[in-house]
């Protein structure tokens, strides 16, 4: 099945999906929004890096400080420029196929080395992209409008000032929606229950969480959709629902949760437009995981992930960051979050053909993810497809 076919497909289970339309359609991921795409030290000054983003081919550089991204495509013959790097200037790329030569700034075509008296050169440039650094990460608008503000397209409390932010970056082969989900997803706790994190980091995770008993006060899922700031939906899996702390098959308990300690973590977690997660705290009360699964193409993201801590000064970002590297690092972004890359994995088999979505059968505590797909559908900007590549 090529791709033209799969996207026939798609409209198809579109058509037999009242409840969120754009959510199926969406397996590009959404125009007209935010997306972390690498971090700030993966481009160095005059060292292009060649990404992905949302199907989109670029590139991206660093000039005398500035980050630049442009589509990775000349505009002559449709060959990739990445293939072989030419920058002869600092502020210019030339495609090594026949010297059409861009600004980074603004992708117009300054030159032709093969052809200097082209009636081509300063009336076509290639595509450009917004490009904000923040909490060291570089943010890309892909997209048609104005950009908004990056403040609406990331969690509540990310962009704070005193919040120190330190991550990694991973590709996983999943489509981004399987991935938002299963970070999402109150349950799937149950495949976490022998992470080394809970020993290492005194701490206890249930088997799973109940939805409240009926006429329980507090809504366990809340959806945010003001007119500005950003759109999403909180889970209140710490105030509301009930922890299962016995797993029973016939009546008869035959598991129960590995108990490390008492630190309580993960009281509050949420999804956010247009597909990051933030689960408050964790994987240390002192933390904030803040994660997001960023389009790649229709078969992979890429897998963002940080942790945020609040510091009052330089010494205590610097130990944060010693922390990060010699402890949180491997116990909690590979020693917990490593069970999520796999399972995403092996969802992404059923959900490829977007049918999944139909043959699913979803339960009580997938309430959340059901809030997801609809605010989602309803209130993205754009959606990406193939006639945007």
């Amino acid at each position: 099945m090529d791709q033209k076919e799969r996207v026939l497909v798609n409209e198809e289970v579109v058509a037999k999906s009242k409840q969120w339309p754009n959510f199926i359609r969406a397996k590009l991921g959404f125009r007209n929004h935010w997306y972390p795409v690498l971090f700030s030290d993966e481009v160095k000054e005059g060292e292009p890096v060649k990404t992905t983003l949302c199907g989109e081919n670029l590139l991206v550089n660093r000039v005398d400080g500035k980050v630049f991204a442009i589509k990775d495509r000349c505009l002559h013959r449709g060959v990739e420029l990445s293939k072989k790097l030419e920058c002869y200037t600092k502020d210019t790329i030339t495609c090594w196929y026949h010297a059409w030569t861009y600004q980074w700034k603004d992708g117009l075509l300054c030159d032709i080395m093969t052809d200097p008296g082209s009636k081509m050169i300063g009336k076509h440039s290639l595509k450009t992209y917004q490009v904000q650094e923040a909490k060291g990460l570089l943010f890309i608008f892909l997209g048609d409008i104005e950009p908004t503000p990056l403040i609406d397209d990331v969690p509540p409390g990310f962009l704070d000032e005193g919040r120190a932010i330190r991550g990694m970056r991973r590709e996983v082969a999943s489509n981004w929606r399987v991935a938002a989900e299963n970070g999402f997803d109150s349950t799937h706790v149950f495949i976490h229950k022998d992470s080394k994190l809970i020993k290492g980091n005194e701490t206890v995770l249930p088997l799973g969480f109940a939805p409240p008993v009926d006429g329980e006060e507090g809504a366990l899922w809340e959806v945010v959709n003001n007119e500005s700031g950003p759109k999403g939906v909180y889970d209140n899996i710490g105030q509301h629902a009930v922890p299962v702390m016995e797993g029973k098959i016939h009546g008869e308990t035959v598991l129960r949760p590995v108990i490390g300690g008492n630190k309580r973590i993960a009281q509050q977690i949420s999804i956010w437009m247009p597909g990051v997660l933030k689960v408050d705290p964790f994987p240390d009360p002192t933390l904030i995981q803040f994660e997001w699964y960023v389009p790649k193409d229709e078969n992979t993201h890429w897998y963002i992930q940080t942790l945020g801590r609040e510091v009052a000064n330089a010494a205590e970002e610097e130990q944060f960051d010693k922390e990060f590297h010699g402890k949180w690092k491997d116990l909690g972004l590979h020693g917990f979050n490593d069970d999520d890359i796999w399972a995403r994995e092996a969802m992404e088999k059923f959900y490829k053909d977007d049918w999944g979505w139909i043959k699913e059968q979803l339960f009580e505590s997938d309430g959340n993810i059901v809030a997801w797909r609809k605010l989602a559908s309803e209130v993205n900007r754009g959606i990406q497809t193939l006639d945007n590549l």
